[in-house]
């Protein structure tokens, strides 16, 4: 039976959708396998990591009928990505092998059956539906994903915290010495869920989330979250914990507050931090009535010390920070201004656009 025939393109950008989440190394072997589901004209290409599954429906051509297999993921990628994204490729079934043509090339490859193939097991209670443009989904992501925290202890940290409540949706992430916050409006009312996304699920959504029309549905259970988008399912595990409040954390009434370009700033601090070193990489921040100074140094006794003209009038005030915390949380925002409000040199600064509620990121100071 010929599975599928088309052009390579098309196969590919169906295989690589689905296939994010597939691992190098596994202790299952068949997790490294795509489960390749045809019914009538239908093609059904899934993957799972036994805590994430994708799933994506084709249209690619073949013979019709119904047949199951599954096939590597990695390797059949491997050998379309060889082959010109116009040529017509075709993979057939013979016996429990699948053999993969396109032009004079012919790969015999091995397959493993599908029933062994370990489904993830849908959650029976999903809550209320609800949607938002994937674009949307895509920059509140962006906002907020870099402030995740990496193979973090306390594994609540390691993924980002949904709250949707009433009509809008909030995405937070904290590592424990910054926070990001971004939220957007729903068109629906829908009753308060709280999850934690793993990370690995949050890096994943944001390859396949396109900037295109269109709407993600999502929906949550007590373990599981489900979105539905351009053709595709993707069911995930959710991070069991509790997530900190973030609402304690975001600093509240700062008297001393400056808005500033954000190119200007980001330029000064990516010169200044030239001249941190790999283990230390402290700025300090002299912000007096008209001028903020960036300042660092580092082991070799080497300085770097840059000045921006200000309109701020408030009390002057020395204060230390990891200039890359400041350094991502500017690069994930594309407004012109920012505004950053300060305490005193040992309170946490907050960072937000003028005018905007939607954004918030706190950066704890450090001692230089």
């Amino acid at each position: 039976m010929i599975v599928l025939k088309a052009t390579q393109d098309k196969v590919l950008a169906a295989l690589q959708s689905v296939a994010g989440i597939v691992e190098r190394r596994h202790t299952l072997p068949i997790l490294a396998n795509v489960l390749i589901r045809k019914t009538g004209g239908q093609l059904q290409l899934t993957t799972s990591d036994l805590e994430i599954q994708i799933r994506t429906v084709a249209e690619l051509g073949g013979d019709e009928g119904n047949f199951t297999t599954s096939i590597g993921a990695r390797k059949l990628i491997d050998i379309l990505r060889t082959m010109p994204a116009d040529q017509t490729v075709s993979l057939e079934s013979s016996a429990s092998k699948l053999v993969l043509k396109g032009g004079k090339s012919r790969f015999t490859l091995q397959s493993l059956p599908a029933e062994d193939f370990p489904l993830v097991q849908e959650a029976a209670n999903f809550g209320p539906v609800f949607s938002v443009p994937q674009k949307t989904l895509k920059s509140l992501l962006g906002q907020v994903s870099f402030a995740m925290a990496v193979h973090d202890i306390r594994y609540y940290l390691n993924g980002i915290l949904f709250v949707a409540e009433g009509k809008q949706l909030s995405l937070v992430a904290t590592d424990g010495h910054r926070l990001a916050f971004a939220s957007a409006t729903l068109d629906v009312e829908v009753p308060r869920q709280e999850v934690i996304l793993p990370r690995k699920t949050v890096l994943e959504m944001q390859r396949l989330l396109s900037d295109a029309e269109g709407a993600i549905e999502m929906q949550f259970a007590n373990n599981q979250a489900k979105f539905s988008f351009g053709g595709m399912e993707f069911v995930t595990k959710l991070v069991e914990g509790k997530f900190p409040d973030y609402n304690r954390v975001i600093p509240k009434n700062h008297k001393n507050s400056v808005t500033l370009g954000r190119a200007t700033l980001l330029a000064s601090l990516q010169r200044t931090a030239i001249l941190t070193s790999e283990k230390f990489k402290g700025v300090r921040l002299n912000l007096e009535p008209g001028t903020l100074r960036v300042a660092s140094n580092n082991a070799e006794q080497e300085e770097a010390q840059d000045e921006l003209d200000i309109d701020y009038g408030g009390d002057a005030i020395e204060i230390g920070f990891n200039v890359t915390y400041l350094i991502d949380a500017l690069n994930n925002m594309s407004q012109d201004m920012v505004k950053l409000d300060l305490a005193d040199s040992n309170s946490s600064a907050l960072l937000t656009i003028p005018e905007n509620e939607s954004f918030k990121y706190v950066v704890m100071p450090m001692r230089i």
